[in-house]
């Protein structure tokens, strides 16, 4: 075994993240039972970092360990691949665990429970609330768990797939469990507002409507005078429902800019 884990010692069973923001909280542990591909463990690296889980074991990968294209994959989720282990067996990747559930397509073959992804979240909380340790197996690209892997699981996850397409790609299904227990852990979503989409500051604002005033002045709209305070009123509350972002209302003073310069050159 090769083992790269680098944990928290003030909080057993949390991992520490290298860039000082803190620890992400007990969650399970994803094994990947003989991946193929380096990109597909990078993409299940990124899954597990999305939704604040860290642990991340692998059963003999085809291509070994390290692997240059997972990193890659990973896409800044390198806190997920530099502290992965490597197993030579399923059973010694999960010897330290209290519950197991299988990730497969094919539940019948085993006589276990049945969970959906939902049920399967909230039972691996329910239990790592309670101190346990706690794994999802996921299979290999080419054919998934073999019944040797399942046989060591304690409950079968069955994602509700098209069954005449049944097949997930490892990326994938490991994304949809992480934020399947995203959710049991109680993550709510929170809304990152992009760069180009960032209100308009207050001073911004008036002085767009400012411009658009005096521009409108100009040209007499305001006429006759004693409808003008009810015309600014209704025009700005109109600009003010439209919750202006700072581009445009950059964009709406070149807007005016250009109706005012056109209008000269007539």
């Amino acid at each position: 075994m090769i083992d790269k884990t680098i944990t928290n010692p003030q909080a057993p069973g949390r991992v520490a993240r290298r860039d000082g923001r803190g620890t992400l909280g007990a969650a399970p542990i994803f094994v990947l039972v003989e991946p193929q591909m380096g990109e597909n463990i990078g993409a299940c690296a990124r899954a597990m970092l999305n939704f604040g889980l860290s642990g991340l074991r692998l059963v003999n990968p085809r291509d070994g360990w390290p692997n240059e294209r997972a990193g890659a994959m990973a896409a800044g989720a390198t806190i997920v691949i530099d502290q992965a282990q490597v197993f030579d067996a399923t059973a010694d990747a999960i010897a330290d665990c209290q519950y197991v559930v299988a990730t497969t397509a094919r539940p019948r073959e085993a006589l276990l429970p049945v969970l959906t992804p939902n049920e399967a979240a909230n039972a691996l909380k329910k239990r790592i609330s309670n101190g346990e340790k706690c794994a999802v197996l996921f299979g290999g690209e080419r054919s998934g768990l073999a019944t040797k892997d399942v046989v060591h699981a304690d409950a079968i996850v069955s994602i509700p797939v098209n069954p005449a397409f049944a097949s997930l790609n490892l990326g994938q299904a490991a994304l949809l469990i992480a934020y399947e227990w995203a959710i049991a852990d109680g993550r709510e979503a929170v809304a990152v507002a992009a760069p180009d989409l960032m209100p308009a500051t207050k001073e911004d604002f008036e002085r767009f409507f400012g411009h658009l005033i005096e521009e409108l002045d100009r040209a007499g709209y305001f006429y006759p005078e004693d409808r003008r305070l009810n015309r600014q009123h209704k025009l700005k509350a109109a600009f003010q429902r439209a919750g202006l972002t700072e581009k445009e209302v950059s964009a709406l003073r070149g807007v005016i800019k250009a109706l005012v310069m056109g209008a000269k050159n007539k």
